[in-house]
Parts: C-alpha cells; sequence; structure tokens
C-alpha cells in the first residue's frame, strides 16, 4: 500500500501518505516491483531504529543493545496488554514492535483485536490496513523465494496465488484510504498500479486516465496506460501515451521515466517498421542521455 509504487506502502506508520512511498512510480523507476524495494515494501528494522551514519563498527555494536531494549519493551507490552486489554496506545505500540520485527501476523492478529475495542479509531484503522499489506508481501517474497528453489507445478501455482493476492490487498486498501478520503488523489494512480498487477488492464486504463489532467501525476499515469494498452495488444494507442511521457514539454517527465519511454518507443517504431520516427526517438533518446551524463557529472 512498498510503497508506488512507487512505493509504500507498506504505506508508513502515521495516518499521512507520503507522495514517494506511498503512490509514486519512485519518480524514475515506474517498474521498480515490491520484491526490489519498490513502492508499498513494509518498513524495515533499520528504517525505524535511529543508527549513527558513516560507523559501521558503532552501528554493530549497538544493534544488539537495541534488539535487546525491544524486546523487554515487547514483553513489557504483551504483559500490559493481557492485564488492560483497552490500552489503545499499547496495541498501537505493540503492533508496530512486530512490524519492525517482520512478524506481521502477530501485528494483525493484534489490530484485529484492537478493531473490536476501537472500531472508530483512525490509527488502528491505518495500522490494521499496513499489517495486512505487509503480511501480503511478506507471503510473495516467502513464496518467491520458493519457486527460486522449487522447480514444480505447485510451486507456481502458489506463487501466481501470492501475487494475486498481494494486487487484490493494495486495490482492498487503496479503496477503503479513498473512501474515507477521498481528496487523497495519490491513491488513484496506486490503485491503477495494483489493477494492472492484477491483470485488470481495462480497469487500470480508466483509473488512471482520471490523473491526466493533474500535472503532479500525469507523466505515470501516461506511462501506467501505455503498459496496459501493451499488454491488451493496442500498440499504436500506446505510443501515444509514450509520447506524452517523453515528449511533453508542459509537463516533463523524470529524466528516467522519459529514458524508458524512449526506449519503448524506439522498440516499438522497429516492430512497426517506422524507421523515420524511430530515428526521431533515437535523436531525442541521445540528447537525454548526454542530459543526464552533464547533469552527473556537476553533481559528482
Amino acid at each position: 500500500m512498498a510503497s508506488h509504487t512507487g512505493s509504500g506502502p507498506a504505506m508508513g506508520n502515521s495516518p499521512a501518505p507520503t507522495s514517494s512511498d506511498a503512490v509514486s512510480t519512485d519518480a524514475g523507476n515506474p517498474q521498480l516491483s515490491p520484491l526490489e524495494g519498490g513502492r508499498w515494501r513494509p518498513v524495515s528494522p533499520d528504517e525505524l531504529l535511529r543508527r549513527n551514519v558513516g560507523n559501521d563498527d558503532d552501528d554493530s555494536d549497538q544493534e544488539p543493545q537495541q534488539q535487546k531494549v525491544q524486546l523487554q519493551r515487547r514483553q513489557e507490552l504483551e504483559h500490559k496488554l493481557k492485564a488492560n486489554p483497552t490500552d489503545l496506545e499499547g496495541f498501537l505500540e505493540l503492533a508496530s514492535i512486530y512490524r519492525e520485527e517482520q512478524r506481521p501476523l502477530e501485528a494483525k492478529r493484534l489490530l484485529q483485536q484492537a478493531k473490536q475495542i476501537f472500531p472508530d479509531d483512525e490509527q488502528v484503522t491505518w495500522q490494521l490496513e499496513e499489517a495486512v499489506l505487509a503480511r501480503s508481501l511478506q507471503q510473495l517474497r516467502e513464496v518467491t523465494d520458493l519457486a527460486k528453489r522449487v522447480n514444480s507445478v505447485d510451486a507456481d501455482r502458489e506463487l501466481e496465488r501470492s501475487r494475486s493476492d498481494w494486487a487484490h490487498r493494495r486495490m482492498d486498501v487503496c479503496r477503503a484510504r479513498l473512501e474515507r478520503d477521498p481528496s487523497q488523489v495519490s491513491y488513484r494512480l496506486v490503485l491503477a498500479e495494483a489493477m494492472f498487477d492484477g491483470e485488470l488492464f481495462e480497469e487500470a486504463f480508466e483509473n488512471a486516465g482520471r490523473l491526466i489532467e493533474l500535472d503532479e501525476f500525469s507523466p505515470a499515469a501516461h506511462f501506467l496506460r501505455a503498459r496496459c494498452l501493451l499488454a491488451l495488444g493496442k500498440e499504436l494507442p500506446a505510443m501515444k501515451e509514450l509520447r506524452a511521457v517523453a515528449m511533453r514539454r508542459a509537463v516533463v517527465a523524470p529524466a528516467a521515466l522519459r529514458r524508458t519511454s524512449l526506449n519503448l518507443l524506439i522498440e516499438l517504431s522497429e516492430k512497426l517498421a517506422l524507421p523515420d520516427t524511430c530515428q526521431q526517438y533515437r535523436d531525442q533518446l541521445q540528447r537525454l542521455e548526454q542530459t543526464i551524463a552533464a547533469e552527473s557529472k556537476k553533481e559528482n
């Protein structure tokens, strides 16, 4: 919801999504998958724990102590909630610890219990959605690893099921959050991306189209629409969407997204035997590469 992509979310630990983690295509890499650390990936312990930067030895010394402190705090909260099962802050803190420990199933069960006690609490609802997403993504990673090691029909079938579950859980969360707050239009792009991953290409195309007029999201929306059209075998309309990403001057897309779009345009032009058009895209790509190289040189 990693999160996008790109990229979520998980979609964070507060009730307000961030544009980079929860929804975007990671600006320059719209194809980055959640398995590669893309949008809507669960937040890892290293990202939540405060660590000193620049001294790996200090980090390695501190990490066991941090884990010990966290273990003690988790045990305290587990005992506390048994004695006082209406402690909202205790539920939220313990669920956060479970997530940090990569135990989203325990977090999900705990938050389902909290949801029964605090059905209207926004934080509980948000964290429960995060836990559901994190558990789904954890299962997908586990099954993907298994499928790589075990070449079998059953493993492939389970991998497909896990992929479908990950897509549908993201759809569910996006729809729920949009229903609670329709102004969070960024979730529409995440919803469209999840629909694409669930092979609902026409629905994804339609939902991405709702963001075309919003300049902040239009490059990613055009690119997603192009991917949908390509999946449906509509190559010429897809080229139109890709040109909107690669060559639109009113809203300039991130350089890496333009590069990807130009490469696809070149590939499609070659496939459709459009040599003059193909050369135009090659020239555009060459100029873009020169610009990227010059900017990189300045930064270094």
